[in-house]
């Protein structure tokens, strides 16, 4: 994803090409005899990668070796790459295409692999994998189609061009869209279909629709017409209401931003002009700490080499500085004040913020454009006056309009599970409106003699009037049966409660609050509280079963701290070699020369520096310089160069001033590598378009940097070609280990000349890469290689083309790297370190207390993966590893079945292999017992004795025995395996193969799933899983962007889980079932009561009490104590994990509680219709007084059936709930002094009565009197764990 201008343009004076010659030995910098400044030859080489992490930030993915260069042809061999592209989560397919490394002979036959690929958000990563040398016969597998390569603007079917300085050409010829942006979703006029539209998206509202519509029919009208319609409208309008709101915030911002003004180029001048007036072809110009209002090409900037640095917090959340380049020959003219004028082809919009494909013509010159030239809508200007660019894209067609897409919605398995309850209830409705629809048609035949004399039922109009002998309100007793059963639909609506959406949504948004409030999930370290992005899921955090995260930046800091180094065979940074005398030694002999503080002191190695400062030209200490120069060099960090004074403590001779600097880098690993280069003296001072400054030991040295190829997670290395002031030309280059060592030149083993043999340098180099993974570093390593006049002009013809391609240019500059990324000469190695986080260790094992599994997904060397696992206690040492590094599709199965064979794993037999396995929540060993096993699909047998404990299982795989194992075939080997073993811990692994992991689980298991992470790579996994958690990180807020939950520390992980995800599940059950038992019992409370009405629909209660008894008179309990019930402090919560196990066992919401709910609700409607009926059976009492009693007895009811539950009183909790009672008596007291209604003034007469207050006594003990034993007995018989924790918190046994 590089580029650059061509090299030696007609700007640029072209040097004869035997004076690129390099000497044959390698170049002894030691005395810097050569610095001395040169020309310095402009070229735009600087993308920004999505990951500039070297060696194993999980971009690395899997390892990607390339084949030994040679200089016969005899020793050549294809290296074939299989690239994965991943559009989605959910999809995925294989690409592939050839890595080629010729030799000198047949260099002039490259062909170049095609490779298609669509467009991809930028979310998503394009991720390698491998095939090692010894492997190619694997590559007979892979498809491979070659064109020859050559300029593709051609073949680019629609390019995109843009006249510089003449928008009226530009936007008159292809009618591009304005600059103004539209982020609202409605106007006006499109408000309200569309925002009925949406909501009418939700089947519960199109039932409740038809209900009101069937209402206002008048053989059908049971409620009053208004009235009916009063839920639905209730509902419609508070979303609409929301949703009104939140939009015209948008247009207010939309307004405000297309409202600001920026300097455009009108005849000769440059005049402010409005947002949203900027066209496609205009010049702007941008001052300091202002935003940019479209994507621009960069034509020049205030500084005169072309470098701009820009923030692009609002655009991917990355705070740190990225570099911008105007082209050289730009900004000459630019500066020379001639006129702008020229023509950019560029490729079509596209939501890809990490790539862009162009060319210019400018003055007669041709040259490519790339993602280092163009800044985009939403970037901020830093540290840079003014830059004066060219409108390319504009308003919605920018990058950052067409990234601003939410992430996919998801739903909470609880709420599946509650419209699976809601169909059953659908049905106990269809039955009972069947039952009364056959009564009334039954009653109608028995009475079919006597309907003319029935009030409600004559055929006919008996009268004086001219109505005598019309038809009265009779349509046969068939129709009259069908209108029975709509009718009792419209009785029985609320059967299906309509109330429960809202209510779930104001309980979620209350315990997002509380979860967002929690001081425990503070980072005071990144000043970051815990963020709720999605409200759909809360419920979700109780039941996880698995966690799936990544390991740098989540488990670990990302903070890189430079630790060890191999150079030449020999390894230092050792503590024995770190001394407080040899620190003081190295400390004096560099002072003198070192005039740079970096932020974070690096502690050198005494005898790596004593190498560096010897006046030798050995191989050793040559090597030792190149080393240190490539660490500074090879890299796109920018140094920012500030002014301190320091005296030194030591000697008086050496107090004078220090400058000080600081690192920009989107990697963590890069300013690691090139503080630790300056720590030993080489000092990367100076980055423009077309050279860098490195300050050595005092000396500058000028490089002109040549071209830049950008590390990549297919070749996983970085090379940069630079020129020495002496005119040689090298490559540098550095890279992860499985990359780097396929591409050195052979190597001998040394002879002394006593004849004896040395060492290898490769062989101890590979040594220390294991000693350094064993301990937890994240390795990288450093090689170059001098290059002749012929291969520099070979690799320079072919990096122009490449770079001027508009098709496929990211593949092409891949293969041209292949020219010069060969026949390397070792220089070393280096060993990162990076820190565990606080209290890692502690969360992981409070997680697998709690029955909960978590496996690492990482891209780093195996080696470290399982020294980071052992010291966050992932890993154990009595733990039995399975190692699977497979190199084939019939090894990797092979491996399976030995280890399945090994240690008694067996799969159950299952006809469809996509059948769910339902497993026990804890399952740390093998044997499981029958009990277990009858609730597994899944059978693991293990131990030849029945109760025999062996040692727990830990899996370790990588991500190229990943590419043969998810080929489907070899999944439900993998799964049973894994599912076997405590843990799993997969390394080397791409960013879709972690969302294939996830989904492995995920389809073939009803468990729950959590994936965290902190980077762009892990987006694809956090989107696959059932729960996204992001950690706000080094790496951005691409994670976070994506993400369900946000927090800074993954030890929060365990509060959100064990505390606020226990709580969440149990009041979200409870609240679910508690409002089916609300709205049923009263449903059928109504049902005994037709069946005594001669089944005719006639209701005693007001059409206003049944209106708002679930909306008013009920829910406000509910909500309150759905966001503020706790069954158990946070502190038991937090010492004794295994409570959370009672999610997995779904004690809170399952189909037994459902069905005893449904018996209770039985019960108690029986009770609250018959104990009336009774009492005032052979009393006066009218029907609407009979309604009232009802009403204010199912309130009481209800809200005490709710008090009997909750767990925690509180304040709000006691208004709430007696609160309610007072408003439902108050309610009733206002429907009953109305005189236009049936029912006035009975509630008057009722409550002058005892017989009334004793009823309602009477009804709630016999009513509750069943429930209420059953607790009991449940509770003193068979306790569960959460009853027995909360009695020990009520005796004080455990702290509250």
């Amino acid at each position: 994803m590089t580029s650059s201008r061509p090299l030696l343009s007609s700007s640029s004076c072209n040097p004869d090409p035997s004076s690129v010659e390099p000497p044959h030995q390698p170049l002894n910098t030691g005395s810097l005899s050569f610095l001395r400044p040169r020309a310095s030859f402009s070229s735009s080489i600087y993308d920004d990668a999505q990951s500039n992490s070297l060696d194993a930030k999980d971009s690395d993915t899997v390892s990607v070796e390339d084949t030994v260069c040679y200089k016969k042809p005899l020793d050549y061999t294809d290296s074939v790459v299989t690239l994965e592209r991943f559009q989605s989560a959910e999809s995925q397919f294989f690409q592939s295409f050839q890595l080629e490394c010729p030799t000198k002979e047949t260099r002039h036959m490259v062909s170049w692999g095609s490779m298609e690929l669509q467009e991809y958000p930028p979310t998503l990563e394009i991720s390698g994998t491998s095939v090692l040398q010894e492997r190619v016969s694997k590559s007979q597998r892979i498809r491979h189609k070659s064109l020859q390569f050559e300029d593709n603007l051609s073949s680019e079917e629609n390019p995109r061009l843009i006249y510089v300085n003449d928008p009226r050409k530009t936007n008159d010829k292809y009618e591009f869209t304005g600059n103004e942006v539209r982020t609202s979703k409605y106007t006006v006029i499109t408000f309200l279909p569309k925002n009925l539209f949406i909501q009418f998206h939700r089947v519960a509202y199109l039932y409740f629709l038809a209900i009101a519509a069937l209402n206002q029919l008048p053989p059908l009208a049971v409620f009053g017409r208004t009235v009916s319609l009063f839920p639905l409208l209730f509902v419609l309008c508070v979303t609409a209401f929301k949703d009104g709101y939140e939009d015209w915030r948008r247009h207010r911002s939309d307004q405000k931003e297309n409202n600001r003004e920026a300097l455009v180029l009108q005849s000769g001048q440059f005049r402010l002009k409005k947002w949203k007036k900027i066209r496609a072809g205009e010049v702007v110009k941008i001052g300091a700490n202002e935003s940019i209002p479209s994507d621009m090409v960069l034509l020049a900037t205030s500084d005169p080499s072309g470098i701009a640095y820009i923030q692009t917090i609002n655009l991917d959340g990355e705070s740190n500085l990225k570099t911008r380049y105007a082209r050289q020959e730009t900004v000459s003219i630019v500066f020379e004040d001639h006129t702008i004028s020229g023509l950019v082809k560029c490729e079509q919009p596209n939501r890809n913020i990490y790539e862009f494909t162009a060319n210019m013509e400018f003055n007669g010159q041709r040259f490519p454009l790339s993602q280092s030239n163009i800044i985009l809508r939403g970037c901020q200007l830093k540290n840079t006056e003014w830059v004066i660019g060219v409108v390319v894209y504009a308003g919605q067609e920018t990058k950052a309009m067409l990234n601003s897409t939410a992430s996919p919605s998801k739903r909470s398995r609880l709420e599946s599970y509650m419209n699976r309850e809601t169909l059953w209830l659908s049905v106990f409705l269809f039955v009972m409106c069947a039952v009364v629809a056959l009564g009334m048609g039954l009653w109608l035949e028995q009475e079919r003699d006597q309907l003319d004399t029935l009030p409600y039922y004559r055929k006919r109009y008996i009268t004086n009037g001219r109505d005598n002998g019309r038809k009265y309100k009779y349509y046969g007793i068939a129709m009259e049966t069908f209108f029975s059963f709509l009718s009792s639909i419209i009785v029985f609506q609320i059967m299906i409660p309509i109330s429960l959406y809202i209510t779930m949504e104001l309980v979620r948004l209350g315990q997002s609050y509380f979860m967002i409030e929690d001081k425990h999930m503070y980072d005071s370290g990144s000043d970051s509280r815990f963020q709720c992005r999605s409200l759909n899921i809360n419920e979700d955090l109780g039941q996880i079963r698995y966690i799936f995260s990544d390991k740098t930046g989540t488990l670990t800091e990302n903070k890189m701290e430079f630790r060890r180094a191999s150079v030449y065979g020999k390894s230092y940074g050792s503590s024995s070699n770190i001394t407080d005398d040899s620190l003081s030694e190295a400390s004096i002999s560099g002072a003198a020369e070192r005039r740079w503080k970096l932020k974070s002191e690096i502690i050198a190695d005494s005898e790596l520096v004593e190498l560096l400062h010897k006046d030798l030209d050995e191989d050793e200490r040559v090597a030792a310089h190149e080393f240190f120069l490539t660490l500074a060099a090879c890299n796109t960090v920018i140094p920012i160069l500030r002014q301190s004074s320091c005296s030194s403590n030591t000697t008086s001779d050496l107090h004078e001033n220090v400058g000080g600097i600081d690192y920009q880098g989107e990697s963590p690993d890069e300013q690691a590598l090139v503080a630790a280069a300056s720590a030993y003296g080489y000092t990367l001072i100076e980055r423009t378009s077309g050279h860098i400054v490195i300050d050595v030991n005092g000396e500058k040295l000028r490089l002109d940097v040549l071209g830049l190829h950008e590390f990549d997670s297919v070749r996983k290395r970085m090379s940069v070609v630079i020129r020495f002031p002496n005119g040689a030309v090298k490559v540098l280059v550095k890279g992860a280990d499985t990359s780097m060592f396929s591409i050195l030149a052979k190597q001998t083993d040394e002879i002394d000349p006593g004849g004896n043999i040395t060492f290898n340098i490769k062989n101890a180099t590979q040594s220390h890469l294991i000693e350094y993974s064993s301990e937890g570093l994240r390795t990288l390593v450093v090689a170059a290689r001098d290059l002749t006049a012929a291969e520099f002009e070979e690799w320079q013809h072919r990096y122009e083309d490449a770079s001027t391609s508009l098709t496929e240019r990211s593949m092409k500059l891949r293969q041209t790297a292949a020219l010069i990324e060969c026949n390397l000469n070792l220089l070393g190695a280096t060993g990162i370190e990076d820190k565990l986080q606080d209290g890692v260790p502690e969360t992981i094992e409070s997680l697998r207390q709690a029955g909960i599994k978590v496996w690492v997904l990482t891209g780093d060397k195996q080696e470290t993966a399982i020294s980071i696992g052992l010291s966050c206690k992932l890993l154990t040492p009595d733990m039995q590893q399975i190692v699977v590094n497979g190199n084939s599709e019939d090894e990797c199965r092979r491996l399976l079945a030995d280890a399945k064979s090994k240690y008694g794993v067996k799969s159950a037999k299952c006809m469809n292999k996509d059948l769910k396995h339902k497993k026990n929540a804890e399952n740390d060993y093998l044997h499981i017992t029958d009990e277990m096993r009858s609730s597994s699909v899944s059978q693991l047998h293990a131990g030849k004795a029945v109760g025999m404990k062996i040692a727990p299982l830990a899996l370790v795989i990588d991500g190229n025995s990943l590419v043969y194992i998810l080929e489907k075939d070899l999944e439900p080997e993998l799964f049973d395996l894994a599912i076997a073993c405590k843990v799993v811990l997969c390394c080397r692994v791409a960013p879709l193969q972690k969302a294939g992991i996830v989904d492995l689980i995920k389809s073939r298991t009803d468990d729950m799933t959590l994936a965290i992470g902190d980077g762009a790579n892990d987006v694809s996994m956090i989107q696959m899983a059932d729960v996204g958690v992001g950690i706000c990180g080094q790496e951005g807020r691409q994670a976070v962007m994506a993400s369900d939950f946000a927090m800074g520390q993954f030890r929060f992980l365990k509060r959100l889980l064990l505390v606020h995800g226990h709580w969440n599940y149990q009041r979200v059950g409870y609240l679910v079932l508690y409002n089916f038992y609300r709205n049923a019992v009263f449903v059928m409370m109504l049902f005994w009561y037709i069946l005594y009405t001669a089944f005719s629909t006639t209701s005693a209660l007001t059409d206003w009490s049944s209106m708002l008894y679930s909306v008013l008179y009920t829910s406000v309990p509910t909500i309150v104590v759905g966001i503020l019930d706790k069954d158990l402090s946070h502190k038991t919560l937090l010492q004794h994990p295994k409570l959370y196990e009672a999610g997995h066992r779904q004690e809170s919401y399952n189909m037994f509680l459902f069905w005893m709910t449904m018996f209770d609700t039985l019960w108690q409607s029986l009770v609250l219709f018959y104990i009336p009926f009774f009492i005032y059976k052979e009393s006066s009492i009218d029907i609407w007084s009979m309604g009232s009693l009802w009403t204010i007895t199912v309130v009481v009811l209800v809200t005490i059936h709710l008090a009997m539950d909750i767990q925690r009183w509180v304040l709000i909790t006691h208004v709430a709930t007696w609160g309610s009672l007072v408003l439902t008596c108050v309610c009733m007291v206002i429907l009953d002094s109305i005189p236009i209604f049936p029912n006035y003034w009975t509630i008057y007469h009722l409550v002058k009565s005892a017989t009334y207050w004793l009823t309602i006594l009477l009804i709630t003990a016999i009513a509750l009197l069943p429930r209420f034993l059953f607790k009991s007995i449940h509770q003193f018989y068979c306790p569960s764990d959460i009853q027995i924790a909360r009695e020990a918190e009520i005796l004080r046994k455990w702290p509250e």
